[in-house]
């Protein structure tokens, strides 16, 4: 996005890139309504809940869940049931995470079998998005080496059919979300797969700095905070 276009950004087209997110494990059902109420309130593109709060009333808001969240460390067969299930009982996207200790180590093929075993259970047009968790990437095999993983990784799931990249659960102690991240997932995958950055935006200013390096899609918790630092138009 160049920067006119950056500094432009308004309430509503920042909305309309959001997932607000409740995947506390202690939330109740009451949690989870109280979220999706404050979402349409915020008119905000979809909510994010935990598989096990499916179905909910959410009239007018995509739903949207998770699967193998937040470690990834489940077989991929669990994987796919698991966003089956989802889609049977209303998600229409599914944000799955990937075993990060395969993509740390290079085993991308392993990777692109997990996403190509969901794809199969879930076709189009349920969406889905890959959580890379680009943090840990990044901490175990730094900056540039983690990049070219991070690129690598984008590839490989473009071709298995994936629809979006995600950086991060926030719930690893690596981190959430960095613009180095989001961009380096741009390059490789930039106008050919949408880019959800995730995990640690909690103001604007971050959530304009991740727009800026080529992030489509935004998950959030603290949505209405973040949109009171954008104008109304």
């Amino acid at each position: 996005m160049d920067a006119t276009t950056q500094n432009h950004l308004t309430r509503a087209r920042v909305a309309a890139m959001i997932d607000h997110t409740l995947l506390s494990p202690d939330a109740s059902r009451d949690d989870v309504q109280a979220c999706v109420d404050e979402a349409r309130d915020l008119g905000v593109k979809a909510v994010c809940v935990s598989p096990a709060m499916l179905p909910v009333r959410a009239e007018g808001l995509t739903v949207a869940t998770v699967a193998g969240f937040p470690s990834g460390k489940h077989h991929s067969l669990v994987k796919a049931m698991e966003g089956r299930l989802a889609v049977d009982q209303g998600a229409v996207e599914v944000d799955m995470v990937i075993d990060v200790g395969a993509a740390i180590v290079g085993a991308v093929d392993e990777v692109m079998a997990d996403v190509l075993t969901m794809r199969d259970a879930v076709p189009p047009p349920t969406v889905i998005k890959v959580i890379l968790e680009t943090a840990a990437i990044h901490r175990a095999l730094g900056e540039e080496a983690g990049d070219r993983r991070i690129e690598e990784l984008c590839h490989a799931v473009a071709r298995a059919g994936a629809d979006l990249v995600k950086t991060s659960t926030g719930f690893h102690p690596a981190g959430g979300a960095s613009v180095r991240a989001v961009a380096a997932m741009h390059r490789a995958v930039g106008g050919q797969l949408g880019i959800k950055a995730s995990g640690g935006i909690r103001d604007a200013d971050t959530a304009r700095a991740m727009i800026g390096a080529g992030a489509t899609r935004l998950g959030l918790s603290g949505s209405r905070a973040v949109l009171e630092g954008f104008p109304e138009d």
